[in-house]
């Protein structure tokens, strides 16, 4: 979706227009008409139907454990997808293969000790002075690399008490300043019900910030409506927001449009993303990544070491990879344009920087 000239040594990206679907179409209509399997994916990106092989890898586990993991991608989405491009970064991030049935050593369930730190009321509290909501358990979109793929929302979400135990947590422990918003991802929550998870949040006088993980902008970014982010402008606690892209061609113009609506209602705007073996492990795609992500006012905030989550060993990049990348990006952009080399590790007491 972009295209891209070589300027002192780094590239420019270009934002084209959009591809996606009418304007029209409501964030919900976009999240209704998704494609949920691997055959109609493939249909839709002109590719050849594995679908018997690639389905099997969605429901590998049914019946057993792990539970399974559908196809879900919305049209939106998709259509940034180069079209008869079985290597394409944005396909390999969400199509199913029949790698992800590769039992790999030390890749399990909760690589990241969630269960270990749950609370009642859908409540994640790791790290000092940050809780975090795990709102409900609805995506709009499935990327084959999630680490809570096998996270057992129906027991551990917050929505299941219309977040009366987390707010009561967050109420009772005057140590918490930080409340992060993540799921699932909270933008597929209405803007009502936004709102007014947000405004018992900002009512709790300790909570000075709200932070909101969502990768609704990118994948369906009609989800910026004018009201969310009013909401947003107007909470009483500071807001920031974090998107999640792993590569440029997943912005064009409609995801450049709602990133910049947040920007210009003053909310702070930062980007996570995850080295991906066959998506993001070059020196050329990172760099592309942090100027597009600076040219739309988006600070590069984390480039995470791949979650030991099982079924996805397959997007593995060594260390040693991603340190020799992060320093080639340090020669190549300016400081602030480099994102922190991170792993989460259960137990410890925040992110782990990848040295």
């Amino acid at each position: 979706m972009f295209s891209s000239e070589p300027n002192s040594g780094t590239t420019a990206a270009t934002i084209i227009p959009s591809k996606a679907s009418s304007p029209s179409q409501s964030w919900q209509n976009a999240m209704k008409n998704a494609i949920r399997c691997s055959s109609e994916l493939l249909r839709f990106v002109g590719l050849p139907d594995r679908s018997e092989d690639l389905n099997s890898a969605e429901k590998l586990f049914a019946g057993g454990d792990p539970k399974p993991f559908p196809t879900f991608v919305p049209i939106e989405f998709a259509k940034r997808i180069r079209r008869g491009d079985p290597n394409d970064p944005i396909l390999r991030q969400v199509l199913a293969v029949s790698e992800e049935s590769v039992e790999s050593p030390g890749f399990v369930s909760d690589p990241v000790g969630d269960l270990l730190s749950s609370q009642s009321g859908g409540i994640l509290h790791k790290y000092s002075g940050r809780a975090l909501i795990v709102t409900h358990g609805a995506c709009a979109v499935h990327c084959r690399y999630c680490f809570r793929r096998e996270f057992p929302y129906a027991e551990h979400n917050a929505q299941k008490t219309q977040w009366a135990e987390a707010i009561d947590y967050i109420r009772n422990d005057s140590s918490i300043e930080e409340v992060l918003l993540s799921g699932g991802d909270p933008l597929t929550l209405s803007d009502a019900k936004l709102e007014e998870l947000i405004n018992s949040l900002a009512s709790i006088e300790h909570v000075k910030r709200i932070r909101i993980h969502s990768r609704l902008p990118i994948v369906i970014p009609q989800r910026i409506t004018d009201k969310l982010v009013a909401v947003l402008k107007e909470a009483e606690a500071m807001v920031w927001f974090v998107i999640h892209s792993n590569h440029s061609h997943e912005f064009d113009s409609s995801v450049a449009d709602a990133i910049s609506k947040l920007r210009r209602s003053g909310i702070p705007l930062m980007n996570q993303s995850v080295l991906l073996a066959g998506v993001n492990d070059d020196i050329d795609t990172l760099t592309d990544l942090s100027n597009t992500l600076i040219n739309l006012g988006v600070q590069p905030y984390y480039l995470h070491q791949l979650d030991h989550v099982r079924g996805a060993s397959h997007f593995w990049v060594p260390p040693e990879t991603g340190l020799q990348l992060v320093e080639e990006m340090r020669s190549r952009l300016p400081g602030y344009a480099v994102p922190t080399f991170v792993v989460e590790q259960p137990g410890e007491s925040s992110k782990t920087v990848v040295r």
